[in-house]
């Protein structure tokens, strides 16, 4: 049931928290973060540390930190770390000497000269944290209490609700919580992203007429979903991918509709990584987008965020004549919000607005230019709205989200139809 009460709260302790609604005030306890602890964790070869390396991928992740390839920083807890060879007599080895030890990520490698070898079999022993979602709901009886969500290293939930609960508010403890903030205390504000009134025409009628007539007409439809990592989707089942939510539904808002799916992806790059890429190459532009001659470009590129606002305008510019050239018709998808730190944000609330002078650009450029906009991440900046913080839909807690934070692509582009 949705929140039709209005809630109030106030911090009155390090893990306490006063509630009211309406006329009922309770003082609710939340448990503190509890450290869980790995002993022998068994690896049967340990890589050589890479200094040079992002830290996440400086060594071999310890499981109870692991997230979708990398882990999940300050997850590991620091000092609390002892390796020891996994063949008898278990000698323990030296951080330092035998291994390097990237505290942040947790990741542990062998170095040069060390008792270590690569091939080595080793255990490890160690202390790490994960997040939690908790509920604060009011039940059918009229009572406010606190329900614990499941804890997990990156893709914490919040536990189910009952018959005839009445959901409040989320309460998050982060991997490095001591003690209860405002910025951890979520209301939920909000059911779902508010749709906008449905138009007449519709974005698509006006700014893609040629995709909507083939959907009508039952012409062959080809999309080609065009990005990087995010696109890619290696990180959750095909089904789940945006492009396969999006296009399941698009079938079914025209159930006569012949659709082509097809994907062209390049995890960690950019567009201007593909139009660098020179003939022959697996990732050339002109071969893998182009001459595949789509119908319909949509394109995903949370890579492109770091670029300057001037050299996305030439580029997007350039694109946006390419597929003219070939009768295509695109649309730009906003990214996704990624790490807060990456975006510059201290909090996970509040957060309405995208800070990055990217998604701006795209903005304008689109509108200046007649080109078809899904702003994914105007949704993503108003999960905190829905009780949600948006970094727990990561699946590496960093930028790969998880079906959940993947439908809202889907959404922003099927509300263009």
């Amino acid at each position: 049931m949705f929140n039709q009460d209005v809630m109030t709260y106030r911090l009155t302790g390090a893990w306490q928290i006063q509630v009211r609604v309406n006329s009922i005030e309770v003082t609710l306890e939340v448990t503190p973060q509890k450290r869980c602890q790995v002993q022998d964790e068994y690896h049967a070869s340990v890589q050589e540390y890479n200094p040079k390396a992002g830290g996440y991928a400086r060594g071999t992740v310890l499981r109870g930190v692991k997230a979708d390839k990398c882990s999940t920083r300050y997850a590991f807890v620091p000092d609390s770390l002892t390796v020891k060879l996994a063949e008898p007599p278990h000698d323990t080895l030296q951080s330092g000497r035998d291994f390097q030890l990237e505290p942040e990520w947790g990741n542990i490698g062998c170095l040069p000269g060390g008792r270590l070898a690569a091939q080595q079999p080793v255990l490890c022993s160690y202390q790490h944290t994960k997040q939690r979602l908790d509920a604060i709901v009011k039940t059918k009886d009229g009572n406010i209490v606190l329900r614990q969500g499941v804890p997990h290293v990156c893709l914490p939930v919040p536990p189910p609700l009952e018959d005839g609960d009445t959901h409040l508010a989320n309460v998050f403890i982060d991997v490095t919580t001591t003690a209860l903030t405002d910025d951890l205390i979520f209301p939920i504000l909000e059911k779902a992203f508010p749709e906008p009134p449905r138009t007449t025409p519709t974005p698509a009628e006006q700014l893609l007429p040629k995709t909507v007539a083939r959907l009508k007409s039952g012409q062959p439809l080809r999309i080609l979903a065009w990005g990087d990592s995010v696109t890619c989707g290696s990180f959750v089942d095909e089904q789940d991918r945006w492009q396969c939510q999006f296009v399941r539904r698009l079938q079914q808002a025209f159930p006569g509709a012949v659709i082509e799916l097809l994907t062209e992806a390049w995890d960690g790059r950019s567009t201007g990584s593909y139009l660098q890429e020179p003939p022959g190459s697996i990732h050339n532009y002109q071969e893998k987008v182009l001459d595949l001659k789509p119908d319909l470009v949509i394109s995903e590129f949370v890579n492109d965020a770091g670029t300057a606002p001037e050299i996305i305008c030439d580029r997007y510019q350039k694109l946006h004549q390419d597929f003219t050239a070939i009768g295509a018709e695109w649309i730009i998808l906003t990214p996704h919000y990624v790490r807060p730190d990456w975006m510059g944000l201290t909090s996970q609330k509040n957060i309405d607005a995208d800070p990055r002078p990217y998604v701006k650009t795209i903005r304008k450029l689109a509108a200046d230019n007649g080109i078809a906009l899904a702003d994914a991440a105007l949704r993503h900046g108003r999960l905190w709205r829905q009780g949600i913080p948006y970094n727990t839909l990561m699946t590496n807690a960093i930028n790969h989200p998880n079906a959940a934070g993947l439908k809202l692509f889907a959404d922003a582009l099927i509300a263009l139809f």
